[in-house]
């Protein structure tokens, strides 16, 4: 969670500042004046899951299914995150599958849900287990299922430098989980292509 004393705007351009200088670089060079300043900005964006509880965007649910009680599934949300240990983004595709019980949530809900945890400082691992978990936790459906493949720009630009390397992390809960029949429903239906 966010620090109870967020440092301000004119103290995140500082920092860049001096990134800029350690790197080797002026600061004050012509091309760089405004740097300090979009980085900041840009910042607020790529970070703006502190702003939110994603669990929220789950709120309002429609009761109204027709007696649908087959998989939802939402494929290839764009994610876009960036690695706690590195601060360089992993960029990739998030699949989200619930079972419902008694309701469903409007599926543009589902890539919210997802860009909310995926906007703060991250590993693969957690941001799937806590789509998964938010989905179970506020639904409460049958069962859920999340898969996020991404390419980790701090494996593949630096350290081992292995352009094209994806990773891909799993969680499974309830019945998507337990019933093998559910399970390969769902891992089908994410690897099926339907362009």
């Amino acid at each position: 969670m966010p620090s109870k004393n967020k440092p301000t705007q004119a103290e995140a351009e500082a920092a860049v500042r001096v990134l800029i200088e350690w790197a080797g670089d002026d600061p004050d060079r012509e091309g760089l004046l405004e740097t300090p300043a979009r980085v900041a900005r840009s910042y607020r964006e790529l970070f703006a899951g502190y702003e939110t509880d994603p669990r929220d965007y789950l709120a309002r649910t429609f009761e109204e299914v027709g007696g649908y009680d087959e998989l939802v599934i939402l494929k290839d949300i764009p994610v876009v995150s960036f690695c706690e240990h590195h601060m360089l983004p992993f960029i990739g595709r998030a699949h989200v599958g619930y079972l419902p019980s008694s309701r469903v949530v409007g599926i543009s809900k589902l890539a919210r849900v997802v860009r909310g945890f995926a906007r703060r400082l991250q590993i693969q691992e957690k941001l799937t287990a806590e789509v998964a978990g938010a989905i179970q936790e506020i639904l409460q459906p049958k069962g859920v299922g999340v898969v996020v493949i991404s390419e980790h720009s701090c494996m593949t630009m630096r350290g081992v430098n292995t352009p094209g390397t994806r990773l891909t992390t799993s969680h499974l809960l309830g019945e998507v989980r337990d019933d093998p029949r559910t399970r390969q429903e769902f891992f089908d239906l994410v690897r099926t292509p339907d362009r």
